[in-house]
């Protein structure tokens, strides 16, 4: 769990940490607030990160002190995820996420990022990079589902909506399949979700896959022109690893595979997943 924040008069909220000082801010944005966090040298290059269904910013917790050395890193809560409202209108689309990401970017004054997503969030990101080819540098996948032909059904959840709030048992069913086989599913994870609305959480996936369903994200980003990297744990159990190579008809596309990880290396694997990212993004800096 992240130590409790003390909140400033502004709105903004501080903490102190092995990376220094985060700062949480409250963007108040058209349809919705956004939470915002930021992490290390305000004068380094940024790395924006973005999680994916059903998780918040905190999923990037154990990552970002092994990038704040060399990054200014921001992390946004998605709408309808961790701190930020449900959107006004209830639109979840990935092109609207990116929308409201780059407003965001704007309003932080961040004219150039290298945007990272992970599982879902990689469709936000190249949303993001269709959208705002000024903004985006370049773009790092992990274990982002390339089409819907990749991905694996997972089997029942026990999750009924007229129930909702699950049980920590429920949750932790649900989410099992985005780690490694015999990973436990951390509780912030468990709490978080439980925290979502049950309309949240559908709507966010459904969404993600009439993306993928519209054009697959290859076709999407050779078509973007971006640096792109891939990153994916070879125990996926959610999409097909092997589906990682789909992603090299991206002109110069680099796909790294990580033996035993699961769909989460950002949280099973923090030193692991860094040492490959940070490479790509220093070559990559604006």
């Amino acid at each position: 769990m992240t130590p409790p924040d003390r909140p400033s008069p502004t709105g903004t909220s501080h903490r102190n940490g092995d990376a220094g000082t985060t700062e949480n801010s409250i963007l108040s944005l058209e349809h919705g607030d956004i939470h915002v966090r930021q992490d290390g040298p305000r004068d380094a290059p940024v790395l924006l990160l973005i999680h994916g269904s059903g998780a918040s910013s905190s999923s990037w917790d154990a990552l970002v002190p092994l990038l704040t050395t060399l990054h200014h890193v921001v992390r946004i809560d998605l709408p309808g995820h961790g701190r930020s409202a449900e959107p006004g209108g209830g639109d979840y689309a990935p092109p609207e996420q990116g929308r409201r990401v780059g407003t965001a970017l704007d309003r932080l004054g961040v004219e150039h990022a290298i945007v990272v997503g992970h599982s879902s969030g990689g469709y936000a990101a190249t949303a993001l990079a269709e959208q705002r080819p000024d903004l985006v540098t370049a773009l790092v996948l992990i274990n982002t589902g390339p089409s819907m032909d990749a991905f694996i059904a997972p089997g029942p959840t026990g999750i009924d909506p007229a129930q909702w709030p699950p049980t920590d048992e429920q949750i932790r069913r649900f989410a099992s399949t985005g780690f490694r086989a015999g990973y436990q599913v951390p509780q912030e994870l468990v709490d978080e979700l439980r925290g979502m609305t049950y309309h949240a959480l559908t709507a966010a996936m459904q969404a993600s896959i009439a993306y993928l369903n519209q054009r697959a994200l290859p076709d999407r980003l050779v078509a973007v022109g971006k640096p792109l990297q891939v990153i994916f744990g070879d125990q996926d159990r959610r999409w097909r690893p092997s589906s990682a190579v789909d992603y090299r008809v991206v002109p110069g596309a680099e796909v790294d595979m990580l033996p035993g990880a699961g769909h989460t290396p950002i949280l099973e694997d923090p030193p692991r997943t860094a040492a490959l990212l940070l490479p790509f993004a220093g070559v990559h800096t604006a």
